[in-house]
């Protein structure tokens, strides 16, 4: 099988959390904005595991941007997360929070402390770099976490319903930026969404999740024009 640079693969995917079996079998295309969805419990935020490495399989194969990341410990896979809760250290500055992106343990270069700022650029936040944590908006730490994730120039972006504390229109606000930075970036983007609207805005490609399984994965157009599948009917409802 020809590999897809940038692209993820889950080739037979096993996993068993207590009494619940997931097996996952997909593959997304490089480069695009990928919305992962399905009914609570469902199996969405597992699959997102799989693929960060919080979760190991039973068996199977999981390939990111060509390399096979099966065993892979988190830290070592081509990827950078943002969360719904932003995971930002409340103790640290935003220069800081930041620059844990780049490392861990903040040995960073004089070209990564340069890179700090201009990421928060980007993202609207100049000047922030000392700013702490609690004196941010919602929608600023959001957009510190996307800072973050730009400054570590991964492949592939995992999002987990990253904007789903914030009022409707922050929403829309970051789901802009997201695809902003998409286009700077060409990187490909996995997002659990539980919004069709959303969905339907930013995503090239979708997966409804049903029961542990990949029910249907199709582009965009095809996604939401699938009526065959009760469960994602519902979905597209709203």
């Amino acid at each position: 099988m020809v590999e897809l640079k940038g692209g993820i693969e889950m080739r037979d995917v096993g996993l068993k959390l207590g009494t619940h079996d997931f097996c996952f079998d997909c593959r997304l295309p490089a480069g695009a904005v990928i919305a992962v969805t399905g009914a609570s419990g469902a199996g969405k935020s597992t699959f997102l595991n799989l693929l960060a490495g919080f979760d190991a399989p039973s068996n199977g194969q999981i390939m990111i941007d060509g390399a096979d990341v099966t065993r892979s410990h988190p830290a070592q896979r081509p990827v950078s997360l943002v969360f719904q809760d932003n995971n930002l250290f409340t103790h640290l500055d935003v220069f800081t929070n930041v620059g844990l992106g780049i490392d861990p343990a903040l040995k960073l270069s004089a070209s990564d402390r340069s890179a700090i700022p201009a990421a928060l650029e980007k993202v609207g936040l100049g000047g922030f770099e000392r700013r702490m944590p609690a004196t941010l908006s919602g929608g600023e730490r959001q957009r510190v976490a996307f800072a973050r994730a730009l400054v570590r120039k991964r492949p592939a972006l995992l999002l987990d319903e990253p904007f789903a504390a914030l009022d409707p229109g922050l929403r829309n606000e970051m789901a802009a930026l997201l695809l902003d930075m998409h286009r700077q970036s060409g990187n490909t983007v996995v997002i659990v969404s539980h919004d069709p609207d959303e969905v339907r805005r930013i995503a090239d490609f979708a997966l409804f999740i049903e029961g542990g399984r990949i029910a249907v994965a199709a582009p965009i157009a095809d996604f939401v024009a699938h009526r065959d599948h009760r469960g994602l009917a519902l979905f597209l409802q709203g």
